[in-house]
């Protein structure tokens, strides 16, 4: 149930067309909650017929032209109920965890380099977001919705923080039994949660 409010989110921020608010999502939200520009489309549609949002009246009608969107009353305060609900948090998804586990019972070999890869991808990403922090959020810049944004980065930040320690952990493990006496082990190791 996410998706439309983080549609809502966005749009009262700044009034938007499909177009532009896909795009939106491709430099903001969409670092912390993807949706494909279909998935989009298919929401705002979904919106406009609640009442929670509506198209902006357009001055000259021209067929095929973009439609600029704002939200109603009864969008904002659907997302203020939104954000006053409680909501546990969801169990952990991740195809590289159950690989390293599957790893376990057929052995590491060639997970090394994935580890090396996703290493790659979480610098990347650490360095994108320190990036955006150091743009968005210079020193002064202290309202409430500042504040709230830049909370919503650093969590970012903290997350791939996270990541790059575990990764090399996990990576310096794996180097560990791929060396040439792992061979000679033949075992797996402890079973992970077993």
């Amino acid at each position: 149930m996410s998706l439309p409010h983080a549609i809502l989110t966005a749009l009262l921020e700044k009034p938007s067309s499909g177009l532009e608010l896909t795009r939106r999502f491709d430099r903001s939200i969409g670092y912390f909650w993807s949706a494909t520009h279909q998935q989009i489309y298919r929401e705002l549609g979904r919106l406009e017929v609640a009442g929670l949002i509506r198209a902006l009246p357009s001055e000259v009608p021209v067929r095929g032209q973009k439609k600029q969107y704002e939200v109603l009353p009864d969008g904002s305060a659907e997302l203020a109920r939104w954000v006053d609900e409680s909501q546990d948090p969801k169990p952990q998804r991740d195809a590289l965890l159950l690989r390293i586990r599957a790893a376990a019972v057929v052995g590491p070999r060639g997970l090394g380099g994935e580890l090396r890869r996703h290493l790659g991808l979480h610098r990347e990403q650490l360095r994108t977001y320190e990036a955006i922090e150091a743009k968005d959020f210079p020193p002064g810049r202290d309202g409430d919705q500042d504040r709230l944004r830049r909370l919503v980065l650093r969590g970012g930040i903290a997350l791939e923080t996270f990541w790059l320690s575990w990764l090399e952990e996990a990576l310096a493990e794996v180097e560990d039994m791929e060396g040439p006496e792992a061979g000679a082990r033949g075992d797996a190791g402890p079973s992970v949660g077993a």
